[in-house]
């Protein structure tokens, strides 16, 4: 029976252990050692094979700890500072235009200049009186930042959108395809169009009611961001970010685009050489833990490939489906339901590729549609988990006031406007792409 197969157990464990707030790699080890027990495997041996297995992605967090400090090193100067004070003084006042222009500022932060949600704390708190002034819905605010988190790393192959876009090729290519980087890049686009009209709908219908918050002008920060001026660190700074951006764009390593940034900036003593530490340590805080995540989530997916139950799943549900759009429909509502859970679209792709892959080469599923179905399954739940960076960071800067709440206000919210429009272009993409 479906239910009793050794990778079905171990997935539904990992889920109800993560929503039960268990350690998320604690949730995913566990439900590795289940399913190599459920397997006919002895505990050594799985621990041996996830162990083994977490190689597959020794890259991808390498770029996430050398990211995180290249991130704490920058947003450390004054030329984030600087650039968001000087953008923020041509808004025109109007509480639509705010939103979006957020939301494009946001999406520089995985791309351009990869700070991740280190920009948050800089740009938000300054603005939160001018919100209040405006009668701008916070939940608006926290979908324009989600947007800017989540889809740019899903659609453009730069920086964040590098990492994920190599994971999603590597595991399609561990496990029966042969793609492309930019085979990956020609298809999820479709992904991020999907998430630009739930920022639409987000912005423009859904929270554009106005809303009376208590007043709250954060003087002290608007003042800080006020009297920022370059220094020659800076100018180091900005020659670290371009170097970092085009060596990841030239050679197609994130590591090596960072790691030079890093010591352009160390060089040019925009991080100091005994605060260089720190800032590793920093950098270590804010990514590390998900670069683990995906590490472990490689091995997850290697002992359900050794386990052998992944093909008797195949099978058995091919029969059950009903045809391409069953199969679509469903892939979708288990990656939506494990990245709730790990709060890690980047983690999600290597446990679910191990089994997504086959599925789709039985239903007859091309490369283009399977890397667009393997792509957003991942990163359905993204916007919504409460584990999520991308919900963590926007209710971070929001509730600099104590006004905001996490769950009501980003994560309901978020998940609305983004995971349905999600599941609608991923499906009509698949079934268009065959």
């Amino acid at each position: 029976m479906l239910l009793f197969n050794p990778v079905v157990i171990a997935v539904i464990l990992m889920c109800i252990l993560c929503l039960f707030r268990l350690n998320v790699l604690l949730a995913i080890i566990a439900a590795a050692l289940v399913a190599g027990l459920l397997s006919g495997m002895n505990v050594v041996d799985t621990m041996s094979i996830m162990i083994g297995g977490m190689k597959g992605n020794l890259e991808t967090a390498l770029s996430y700890v050398l990211l995180g400090a290249l991130a704490v090193g920058i947003a450390r100067g004054n030329f984030t500072k600087i650039l968001i004070y000087k953008m923020t003084k041509f808004i025109d006042k109007k509480a639509v235009f705010l939103c979006f222009f957020i939301a494009f500022i946001a999406c520089f932060s995985q791309n351009l200049i990869p700070v991740h949600i280190a920009f948050i704390p800089i740009l938000i708190p300054p603005l939160l009186g001018l919100m209040n002034k405006l009668k701008i819905d916070r939940r608006a605010v926290a979908c324009a930042l989600t947007f800017g988190l989540e889809a740019p790393y899903i659609a453009i192959p730069v920086g964040f959108g590098l990492i994920y876009h190599t994971i999603l090729r590597d595991q399609m290519n561990q496990n029966g395809f042969n793609v492309s980087l930019s085979d990956v890049a020609s298809v999820m686009w479709i992904g991020g169009l999907g998430m630009f009209f739930g920022l639409v709908i987000a912005i423009l219908v859904l929270y554009r009611k106005p809303r009376e918050y208590r007043e709250e002008i954060f003087i002290q920060q608007e003042i800080k961001l006020q009297n920022a001026r370059l220094n020659i660190q800076d100018y180091f700074t900005i020659l670290g970010i371009v170097v970092a951006f085009v060596t990841q764009v030239y050679t197609g390593s994130l590591p090596f685009g960072a790691f030079l940034g890093l010591a352009i900036m160390l060089g040019g003593k925009a991080i100091k050489w005994n605060e260089m530490d720190s800032v590793l340590d920093e950098g270590m805080k804010m990514m590390a833990f998900i670069a683990f995540v995906m590490l472990i989530a490689a091995g997850f997916a290697e002992v359900l490939k050794q386990s052998g139950a992944i093909g008797e799943l195949v099978n058995m549900t091919t029969s059950m489906i009903g045809g391409k759009f069953g199969a679509a429909v469903l892939m979708l509502l288990v990656g939506l339901f494990i990245t709730l859970g790990i709060g890690t679209s980047f983690g999600t792709i290597p446990v679910i590729a191990a089994f997504y892959c086959p599925l789709c080469i039985q239903l007859g599923f091309g490369s283009e549609a399977t890397i667009l179905l393997l792509g957003i399954a991942g990163a359905l739940g993204d916007a919504g988990s409460p584990a999520s960076d991308s919900t963590m960071g926007p209710t971070s800067g929001l509730n600099a006031d104590g006004l905001h709440d996490h769950i009501r206000d980003t994560c309901i919210p978020t998940f609305i406007v983004y995971n349905i429009p999600l599941m609608i272009f991923g499906v009509g993409g698949a079934m268009v792409l065959g």
